[in-house]
Order: structure tokens, then sequence, then C-alpha cells
């Protein structure tokens, strides 16, 4: 009897480990899947961040050569046409004008000027040649020179000395992004005092731009990027994506900070 017994109950364990094990292979072969399918889901994302960044990357590639094409035409043909206007309008005799043509004269000289040199500014604006030849440092100090040449507006600037003189990719987009901010912060914010600072901390670079403007704040900035006509906001958002690099808007007393962490 007792042996009948322990055959049973050794049968009943046997049972029970089978199942155990049946189930612990079920649940192992369900955690394999599920890792496999996670697998799969990263593998997939990861491709179409790759995808969505080459595409990104196609595009900023393509906005940089427009740039660089309209540039030229507008220094090459415009600048040219322009120039020559200047010429033959300054061979004007204005011994027999009157004082209303002589003051029509002047306004056209100054207009006419004041067009040559608006051209002249675009072209070297959109050209990257300062950058190319002289490093990031020397262009956003020749790009903050020729805004602060207005009375109205006080450019500070305190660039690290780390910045190198010959220009990569990742600098192109750095320097396109603090063109696009200044631009947004003159316009649209007003400021008259503008501080620019990069340093290296933990291996970024990081760019601080402080200004007493009517700035943003974060949450303004998530709002705005995504409308349609946020064209800059937009053009400084795929150069992030590309930099890996984060924007953060706050503001502090009477002054708004815009911090550009790029990692290096």
């Amino acid at each position: 009897m007792n042996q009948e017994n322990n055959k049973i109950t050794l049968m009943l364990m046997a049972g029970i480990a089978a199942m155990l094990m049946l189930f612990i292979s079920i649940l192992l072969i369900f955690i394999f899947m599920q890792r496999k399918k996670l697998q799969y889901k990263m593998n997939l994302q990861a491709l179409q961040n790759a995808q969505k960044n080459q595409l990104i990357a196609a595009a900023v590639r393509s906005e940089e050569m427009e740039k660089l094409r309209i540039a030229e035409q507008l220094h090459d043909e415009v600048g040219a046409i322009l120039g020559a206007s200047s010429l033959h309008f300054y061979g004007i005799n204005l011994d027999h004008c009157d004082e209303t043509s002589k003051e029509m004269y002047a306004k056209s000289k100054s207009l006419l000027d004041e067009g040559i040199s608006k051209i002249r500014g675009i072209s070297h604006n959109l050209h990257s040649n300062i950058l190319q030849e002289l490093g990031l440092k020397e262009a956003i100090g020749h790009f903050c020179g020729k805004i602060g040449q207005s009375s109205l507006i006080n450019i500070s600037l305190d660039l690290q000395d780390k910045h190198g003189t010959k220009a990569t990719p990742n600098d192109i987009s750095i320097y396109r992004v603090v063109q696009e901010l200044l631009h947004n912060i003159t316009k649209h914010a007003k400021a008259n005092l503008i501080h620019i600072r990069s340093a290296t901390v933990s291996h970024h670079l990081i760019f601080t731009i402080t200004h007493n403007g009517n700035g943003l704040t974060q949450n303004q900035f998530e709002e705005l990027r995504y409308i349609k006509n946020g064209l800059g906001l937009k053009n400084i958002q795929n150069r992030m994506i590309l930099l890996k690099a984060c924007l953060k808007f706050s503001q502090h007393a009477d002054r708004y900070l815009i911090e550009l962490k790029i990692p290096v």
C-alpha cells in the first residue's frame, strides 16, 4: 500500500514537474518572442530615424546650395547691374537742374546706395565664405558686427577660442541656427541688448544668447515651431536634429535666455 502511495506521489510530482517545465518553456518562449518583437521595433525605429535624418541632411545640403546659388547671383548679376547703374547715375550733370531735381537726385542716389549695400549684405549672409575661411567664431563675430552697425542694437560676444578655423558641416548648421535666432530676436523680440557666449562643458558645446527683448518661453517655442508660417523655426529644428542638439528658451528677471547645447 505504501509502495503504491509512493508511486502515486512520484507520478504526481513528476507530472507537476513536467507541467512546471512546460510552463517555464512557454514563458521563456513568450519572453524570447517579445524581446525579438521589441528588437524588431527598435531596429525599425532606428531605420526610420536614420532615413529621416538622411532626408533632413539632404534638405539642409540642398538649402545651403540654393543659398550659395542665390548669393552668387545677387553678387554677380544684381550687384553688377546696380553697380553699373550707379556709375551712370553719378555721371548725371546737375548744373542745369533746379533745386527740386537736385533733391530728387540726392534722394535717388541715397536709395541706390542703400540698395547696393543691402544686396551686398544679403549676399554675404547667404554665402558661407567667411565661415569656410576663418571658422565659426570669426563668422559669428562678422555677422554680429553687421547687425550691430546700427546704434539701435548692442551685441557683445564672449566666444571661446576652441572653435576651429576650418569649418565643419556641424559648424555650418550652428552658424545658420545662430543666424536665424539673431534674426528672430532683432525682428520679433525687438531687443537692443544681446549677449552671445560659448563654452564647452561636459562634452557639450553650449551657446547662450541673452537679450532684453520680448522673448519666448519653451512652451511658446514648442507651439510656434509647428505653425505653418514658422519656416525659420522649422529650419532651426531640422538643423537641431542633425546636430543631435537641444534648444531651451527661458526667462530670467528682465532677460530672456536661449541655450543651444550640442554634443561634441
